[in-house]
């Protein structure tokens, strides 16, 4: 085990983390708010980070274990520093509160504690969404995007950290890959913004609201979340850009490179959109008697369903309010999620593919035993490694799902409220059902609770491994 280099690694993460916290004191300085609580991080965050480099590893190579202990302990470190400003500007005094919010934030879940969001100070507000839009490509993807680091073998970070069953180089170099999906990620960030700017929206608030679409995150400035601005025009605009954002970035590059070909040819894809159009059509007929008027249901149906899909957490009506069959689709969609490659959480579009015809093929073999068949993805046969590991993140999700729901009912609350929560959170969208829908909230769940959802938002946004390998005995000893 390279413990140096993992060190070093963290030394910048630390470090990028510090810089980060310019802007939202910036944000400070600029609406006269109190910039103390950012600066003192900053100032404590440098310090850490020069005693770090001063590490020097004996060797710069980098395995596997290596990229998941570093990806892990860089995703609880930057949450554990980044909840400080919360706690020093007094927004949230319980400093557990402000973790939760915090992992809430990196890891895009959007889940909240605040009873009432629109009485922190901007810059906070703008370091709360900030956190979706570094959380969302990856906290250690931004780091190889900006920072040589371990070479090519740098990739066994990405593929610790980027979502999905499987993880490619874009290009040959990993650094370029990096830079190349940030460029694409700031590029629709900044589309939105100029889209928002375009519908009346403030630029502040047209800022987080990016962020927090980019990431999928969902974190809102107003207590009524999108729902709050009362314009067709925004909340399409933003439901819109959930959807883009739910896409692989592969294709996006793909596009790029105009091989519009093997775009439409993607299944997961083709999948993404079906499941999107049935779900808005389904919802739509089922809410058109309550809220009097296709029109209107089509758009609460849309955005919600946009919202849910990418795990992103917006809301423009309390579809705790809805008929059960609308609340049983959203809530289906909550574990499905997105597409593989992209920002968005849950288990992922390609898994689910991939496990259907995983049944299919059981299926088949039962009536003709000596049948050979293979399993493909966009026409292309899925390996049996990879196979494999679908169906073991499937029992590994819904174990995890199971058991913290199982603990999490201690805290009394009502079945749907339990298992809702735990499964917005394991799949990274923020608001479920229940108590914790999107007129609620998080904060009367006890201490215990809210670190465990805290870690199973951990464990979701890394999908269940490299956090699960960094607590067992394995990953340490020695070869």
């Amino acid at each position: 085990m390279n413990i140096r280099m993992v060190l070093r690694i963290l030394g910048h993460v630390l470090g990028a983390e510090a810089v980060l916290m310019l802007l939202p004191l910036l944000v400070c300085l600029i609406y006269g708010e109190n910039p103390f609580p950012f600066l003192i991080c900053v100032l404590g965050l440098g310090v850490i980070t020069a005693l770090l480099w001063l590490i020097k590893p004996r060797s710069r190579s980098l395995f596997a274990r290596e990229g998941f202990l570093a990806v892990s302990l860089a995703w609880v470190l930057v949450s554990l520093a980044g909840a400080v400003p919360f706690v020093l500007g007094g927004a949230i005094p319980s400093y557990i509160d402000a973790l939760f919010e915090t992992v809430s934030g990196f890891t895009t879940t959007g889940a909240s504690i605040l009873r009432d969001v629109e009485s922190l100070p901007r810059g906070l507000l703008f370091w709360r969404s900030f956190t979706h839009w570094i959380g969302g490509m990856g906290v250690l993807v931004f780091i190889m995007a900006v920072l040589p680091m371990a070479g090519d073998r740098s990739m066994h970070l990405m593929r610790a950290e980027v979502p999905g069953p499987s993880v490619g180089k874009l290009v040959p170099r990993v650094r370029h890959t990096a830079l190349l999906l940030y460029a694409i990620y700031l590029t629709l960030t900044i589309l939105e913004i100029v889209f928002l700017l375009a519908g009346g929206m403030p630029l502040f608030d047209s800022l987080v609201h990016a962020f927090g679409t980019a990431g999928t995150g969902g974190f809102a400035i107003k207590n009524a979340s999108i729902a709050a601005y009362g314009s067709p025009y925004l909340q399409g605009v933003i439901g819109v850009f959930m959807l883009l954002f739910g896409v692989n970035f592969n294709l996006y590059f793909l596009l790029l490179m105009r091989d519009f070909k093997q775009v439409l040819k993607s299944e997961e894809l083709r999948v993404y959109l079906l499941i999107v159009a049935a779900s808005v059509g389904m919802i739509t007929l089922n809410i058109l008697p309550a809220v009097g008027g296709a029109g209107t249901a089509f758009r609460e149906a849309f955005f919600q369903v946009s919202s849910i899909i990418t795990t992103t957490g917006y809301a423009t009506a309390d579809y705790t309010l809805w008929p059960t069959f609308s609340q049983t689709i959203l809530f289906l969609l909550m574990v499905i999620g997105a597409c593989g490659g992209s920002t968005g959480g849950g288990m992922k579009i390609s898994r689910l593919i991939i496990l259907v015809k995983k049944c299919g093929r059981e299926l088949i073999r039962l009536v003709h035993p000596r049948a050979v068949s293979t399993v493909r993805l966009d026409g292309k046969a899925v390996d049996s490694q990879t196979s494999h590991d679908v169906g073991i993140f499937f029992i590994a999700y819904m174990g995890i799902v199971g058991g913290m729901t199982l603990l999490v009912s201690l805290d009394g609350f009502d079945f749907t409220t339990t298992i809702s929560a735990v499964t917005a959170c394991m799949s990274n969208i923020g608001p479920g059902l229940g108590v914790v829908g999107p007129s609620g909230n998080f904060a009367d769940f006890s201490i215990l609770s809210k670190l465990l959802l805290s870690v199973t938002m951990l464990l979701g946004r890394l999908e269940i491994f490299p956090l699960l390998l960094t607590l067992t005995p394995v990953i340490y000893r020695k070869k």
